[in-house]
């Protein structure tokens, strides 16, 4: 029997909720209905951090807390959590936590607007690294924005912090909260319904496949860090909204000999190190996806999902040969990546299917591979041009390219005619420049807000250069090894 309720607990006491609305998000419920204040209402879309707060969930056994952005997480997905605002932090005597107080100390605030958002932010930091160098410090302020106070306190505060203190009555009472949580997980579906809106939280994966049966057009949610700018911006309605990101079994990463198996719940956050392990020339690109609070929420799968053309994960896993697994009912169907976007707002996605894996192949040997983002801001900020490569050279020559750009077409797309004329060829500068030329035929990109159609052609065509001068002495050392 399905449960028409959501109960979770918030800093030091339980909330149970029935017939809630499906577009009801946790910042309102905050500010509104528990006058819990200090998280702030900036930008409504998860850019600016005011909004941030902890949410600690149980997975796979272990209680687990991360930064997110309490304007676009759904108050329905909060079921079985722990929410946790600054109003909860404090010290071990009471007063100010060590945080708060390396904010005070360093001078960190001004207007003080932000702030709240800052200390969340670096509280999440304090838990896992109480000593965190600057660029762990820089990493996990991508997601906070200041106008007034400037970084170098904030980061000096954050310097701080850890010689104030490395424990604090939240991590003292962890036991006893996981304890609850783990009585709350009576393995039944939530079923509310409010109006014309209705919420549901499926058991387990097989649960979902039923659901979606059930209701073909329900719009799936998983981290919401897009779904939530259709309710907060565009104001859209969600009237059967199925939430998956509680499904344990859609968030495991595992490696067989030749590949990785991301479920398509495995975050942003969760995915960098299994990723990294195998694909160090992602480091630098994974790091500019959003900030932290987006990428503990946003998902490996609702990013491929919802078809934009200037998704971050689809150029790099396509040049990759990534491959989906979708699911519908008890029935899989595997695809290339590539042919899962066929138009714009347009997928190979049955109703009532959804993507339950992403298929990663090991790199081949031989392999040089890039991923390039380009944005107006270097963090946080939306691609103008993305690409990723994987050429293979052997003896000198290419033996294999794939190319896929994204913010080039109406979807993430291959780019045929320039591989065409980089394969069977010598790795070399020409090579690549001449190819660049082929970009044409393949692409006919758009002028929008972030880019001209001039610029995103050039800057695409600049990319192989910039392959050649990042590799070409790698493509080297590979030669001599062969």
């Amino acid at each position: 029997m399905a449960r028409d309720h959501i109960r979770f607990l918030l800093n030091d006491r339980e909330v149970m909720l029935n017939g809630i609305s499906a577009t009801a998000t946790l910042l309102d419920h905050l500010r509104l209905y528990q006058r819990l204040r200090g998280t702030k209402e900036g930008c409504a879309e998860g850019d600016c951090g005011a909004c941030t707060v902890l949410v600690g969930r149980i997975e796979r056994g272990a209680l687990r807390y991360q930064p997110v952005n309490a304007c676009i997480r759904f108050l329905a997905s909060c079921d079985g959590c722990h929410v946790v605002t600054v109003e909860h932090l404090r010290g071990t005597d009471g007063g100010l936590h060590p945080v708060q107080r390396a904010m005070v100390e360093h001078h960190a605030s001004q207007c003080g607007f932000c702030t709240p958002g800052f200390v969340m932010a670096l509280y999440a930091l304090w838990m896992a690294t109480p000593h965190p160098t600057e660029p762990e410090i820089e990493r996990a302020l991508q997601g906070n924005l200041c106008r007034c106070t400037g970084y170098a306190p904030i980061i000096r505060a954050a310097r701080a912090m850890g010689a104030l203190g490395t424990t604090d009555p939240l991590m003292e009472e962890r036991a006893q909260v996981a304890a609850r949580l783990a009585a709350w997980a009576d393995g039944t579906q939530v079923d509310m319904t409010n109006g014309q809106s209705r919420a549901i939280l499926p058991a387990t994966v097989e649960d979902l496949a039923q659901v979606l049966d059930q209701h073909p057009d329900a719009r799936i949610v998983a981290g919401a860090t897009d779904v939530g700018l259709w309710v907060t911006k565009f104001l859209r309605d969600l009237p059967v909204a199925v939430f998956i990101g509680h499904l344990d079994g859609l968030r495991a990463v595992t490696e067989t000999a030749d590949a990785l198996h991301f479920g398509a719940l495995v975050s942003y956050e969760d995915a960098r190190a299994p990723l990294l392990e195998h694909f160090p020339h992602m480091a630098r690109y994974w790091d500019r996806i959003a900030g932290w609070q987006v990428r503990a929420m946003g998902t490996l799968g609702g990013n491929i999902a919802n078809g934009s053309p200037i998704g971050d994960t689809p150029p790099p896993f396509i040049a990759l040969g990534a491959r989906l697994v979708l699911r519908k009912g008890a029935a899989r169907r595997e695809m290339p990546l590539e042919e899962f976007f066929l138009d714009y707002g347009k997928q190979d996605r049955a109703p009532g299917e959804f993507v339950e894996t992403i298929i990663l192949p090991k790199p081949v040997p031989g392999t040089l591979h890039a991923a390039y983002k380009l944005s107006k801001r270097r963090d946080e900020d939306i691609s103008a041009v993305a690409l990723g490569m994987a050429l293979t050279v052997a003896d000198g020559t290419i033996t294999g390219a794939r190319l896929a750009f994204g913010g080039m077409a109406a979807t993430p797309k291959r780019s045929a005619q320039t591989e065409a004329a980089l394969t069977g060829q010598p790795f070399t500068l020409e090579t690549l420049q001449t190819a660049a030329k082929a970009l044409p035929q393949d692409f006919a990109p758009l002028s929008d807000m972030r880019a001209s159609a001039a610029y995103r052609m050039k800057a695409a065509q600049n990319l192989l250069t910039r392959f050649w001068l990042e590799h070409s002495g790698e493509a080297a050392a590979l030669e001599d090894v062969q």
